[in-house]
């Protein structure tokens, strides 16, 4: 039998999923309700009638293919960018010593407690001295400022947890550093890898404040940005909104489908050292 402390863990367990998953499942459940369903004062938690007109409104709402083009072209942007600079960033940090090191590392911790809030004012002005301002290139800039200590910080996490015996090994078998980190270090990172990149996608892809402040031209928009365009003046689309964030969420959904075990190996290798 089980024990009753497994039983307090399944049901918290259970608890806790179902606390999380049910905004998940409103949001989908509103957006197949017709309009009258969904305003109505006694709500139900299966739609009396499916609909596909939601649906149909978001992806015919304005702007919706260029959003999701420059939603692309900013994470695409972003993850490559920040990932390049971080694995650099994290073999240094976590093979190389030099002087400042530990205190390098704790200023990497105190940038990630500074809420975004505080950074947007230095973060406009820098970016409208370059010019950047309205511009996705300036949101692929800030986006990698915001994410880089985080992916840096998750990165060397995976490093040391991998033996330095094993590239000694390949120096001495007559591999150079260059060699020994392509054909050693890299493929044993390689879950690791991606649990970052996955995280700084997720970022990067549902980031709204720094888009929506960033960029005032409506060809240049983002996805969750396109999605505060659902509320007017006259109030809130809720079935078109509720469609469309479904919509917003179909990449990611996706692309952990494809990528789940890579996923799981780099999150259980980051998670004995840090």
């Amino acid at each position: 039998m089980k024990s009753k402390s497994s039983i307090y863990s399944n049901i918290s367990g259970i608890f806790a999923i179902a606390l999380m998953g049910f905004p998940v499942y409103w949001m989908v459940v509103t957006s197949f309700k017709p309009k009258d369903d969904i305003l109505s004062t006694h709500p139900s938690f299966f739609p009396h009638t499916f609909t596909l007109d939601n649906y149909s409104q978001a992806l015919g709402k304005y702007g919706f293919t260029q959003a999701l083009l420059n939603s692309v072209y900013v994470v695409i942007g972003t993850v490559v960018i920040s990932m390049f600079i971080a694995l650099f960033a994290a073999i240094a940090v976590a093979r190389m010593k030099f002087k400042g090191k530990s205190i390098f590392i704790m200023s990497i911790l105190l940038v990630q407690m500074v809420p975004l809030s505080a950074l947007l004012i230095p973060l406009y002005i820098l970016l409208t001295k370059l010019h950047l301002v309205n511009s996705l290139a300036g949101v692929v800039l800030a986006y990698v400022a915001f994410v880089l200590p985080f992916v840096v910080w998750t990165l060397r996490g995976f490093l040391v947890n991998i033996p330095l015996d094993l590239e000694e090994a390949a120096l001495v078998d007559g591999c150079t550093k260059p060699q020994a980190y392509r054909h050693i270090l890299f493929p044993l990172m390689a879950p690791g890898l991606v649990a970052t990149a996955i995280f700084a996608f997720i970022q990067a892809w549902n980031e709204y404040l720094l888009a929506y402040i960033l960029l005032s031209d409506q060809s240049k928009i983002t996805m969750p940005v396109w999605l505060g365009s659902f509320t007017t003046r006259q109030g809130t689309d809720w079935g078109p909104l509720m469609a469309a964030s479904c919509i917003t969420a179909v990449p990611v959904v996706i692309f952990f489908l494809f990528i789940q075990k890579q996923l799981v190996q780099g999150v259980t290798a980051g998670a004995v050292k840090g």
